[in-house]
């Protein structure tokens, strides 16, 4: 069972699902693994991505353009999202990174720019032996089924409730 890849969902209303991946990343990488994550629905430059840029073993990879969120997404969001679970699966075909992390794919799904089926064809080309991490709130039943671990991140007080905007090296 050592060897076996499990499937772990993070999820929930509250703070701290990318970061859970982020931390599980680099404990991989400290462990001599190989990590690729995509990250749907975010394009903007997030602080991660200068911390990841300095470790060779961590691939990580964004497919979404601004943040949709307040918004309905554009074609333009449909489109990068399809590249990369395009992407995406071809990694999981190569069988070169032991974690493979989709962070936000809930929020993909939730925002239809592909649909849980097409997810799950994607899915089904993970090796057995890799990790897969996938983040994001509004996780639909389908993958909290399907996972080995679901961890749901409860929001019980945030301090964006008075006034806090979101601050560089602690929300991006």
């Amino acid at each position: 069972m050592e060897n076996k890849g499990y499937i772990h969902l993070y999820t929930g209303n509250g703070k701290g699902k990318t970061t859970a991946s982020l931390g599980l990343a680099l404990r991989a990488v400290g462990a001599g693994k190989k990590v690729y994550i995509a990250q749907f629905a975010k394009g903007m430059l997030y602080a991660e991505l200068n911390a990841i840029e300095r470790i060779p073993e961590i691939e990580i990879h964004q497919f979404g353009l601004d943040c949709f969120i307040v918004n309905e997404p554009k074609i333009e969001d449909v489109e990068i999202a399809r590249k990369g679970l395009e992407q995406v699966a071809k990694t999981l075909e190569k069988n070169i990174h032991q974690l493979i992390i989709l962070d936000e794919v809930c929020i993909a799904l939730h925002y239809k720019l592909f649909t849980i089926n097409e997810l799950k064809e994607v899915l089904a080309k993970k090796s057995p032996k890799t990790e897969l991490v996938l983040t994001g709130r509004y996780a639909p039943q389908e993958l909290i089924d399907m996972a080995d671990l679901v961890t749901e991140m409860k929001e019980i007080k945030h301090y964006y409730s008075k006034g806090v905007n979101a601050r560089k090296g602690i929300e991006f």
